[in-house]
């Protein structure tokens, strides 16, 4: 019998990319999302519509989530609902099979608030600083509780992932590249603010391999980090943008966001030791891809607001 996942989340960034990932190799993919439209369509809040989607799975990739820090700021009590009571839902439909589903949770560099000392590892003391990072270490704890009594449950933490440019328009990434093609200015939220950003391709084949290490039948790791380990400032990223735009947009800076982590990158031995995974796409490589990616989506409406 082919395996079959369920990708909460299934239409985000993270979750279209790791669907056509899983679906080349094979596997048959059920997706949740309240993006969705037809069979795929349905909220995490929900517990039966959950239980259906995840009762002839063997094992489910648990993405869903107010995502944003901003949007946990602006609407704590949605944050908590989806974030935490929707993760609920899922683990405890994962265990009511009668072969209980394995599970990974995608957690955030979030969790850690501001690191006394970088790079951040798996083991490195959660800290958050916000709603959204606060819910995330609440999943953490709903998981390991759930291996306790038996779930192979995983955990991965994700950094300022990027690469597409159906990504949401205000991520900084994105919206730093839409902006250097258009020869626009950047606005800057805290130029010395530092980052670990990291390629979706390497995301989506790190998050593979693990799907492989679990659908084997093996326990599930300890929390793994997915990022590139290499740090970047706000103000470089900027930098960067406009250099591979090859535009003369400003830079405008503008003070931080009083609840945003400031200084973040973290280290992946662990995925390297446990899954032989390493991160490929350089932010410089990876920039440049999206920039391209960029061009002609933009072109059309860049010369129309030209020409008025």
């Amino acid at each position: 019998m082919r395996h079959q996942i369920l990708i909460t989340g299934s239409c985000g960034l993270v979750g279209s990319a790791l669907r056509s990932a899983l679906e080349a190799r094979g596997i048959d993919v059920i997706g949740l999302d309240t993006q969705a439209t037809g069979a795929d369509a349905g909220d995490v809040r929900d517990v039966e519509r959950v239980r259906a989607a995840v009762a002839h799975c063997h094992g489910v990739i648990h993405l869903a989530a107010v995502s944003r820090v901003l949007w946990g700021e602006r609407d704590p009590e949605l944050c908590w609902a989806t974030n935490v009571a929707g993760l609920c839902n899922v683990i405890d439909s994962a265990r009511r099979r009668t072969n209980p589903a394995w599970l990974i949770f995608a957690s955030s560099r979030e969790v850690y608030g501001q690191p006394e000392v970088l790079p951040a590892s798996e083991d490195t003391p959660l800290c958050p600083v916000n709603v959204y990072g606060r819910s995330k270490v609440e999943g953490e704890r709903l998981v390991e509780a759930a291996r306790r009594e038996g779930l192979r449950g995983a955990i991965i933490r994700l950094s300022n992932v990027y690469g597409s440019t159906r990504d949401h328009a205000d991520r900084v990434v994105p919206a730093f590249a839409r902006m250097a093609v258009l020869s626009r200015p950047l606005r800057v939220d805290g130029a010395e603010h530092t980052f670990d950003f990291t390629h979706i391709d390497d995301v989506t084949r790190g998050i593979v391999g693990l799907v492989d290490h679990l659908a084997s039948g093996a326990d599930a790791p300890p929390p793994i980090h997915f990022v590139s380990g290499q740090p970047t400032t706000l103000g470089q990223l900027a930098a960067l943008s406009i250099d591979l735009a090859g535009t003369r947009s400003a830079i405008q800076h503008a003070p931080p966001r009083t609840f945003d982590v400031s200084r973040f990158y973290g280290c992946p031995d662990r995925a390297r030791d446990l899954l032989g995974w390493q991160p490929r796409v350089t932010l410089r490589e990876g920039l440049a891809r999206l920039i391209r990616d960029f061009r002609p989506e933009l072109g059309t409406a860049h010369s129309q607001e030209v020409a008025s």
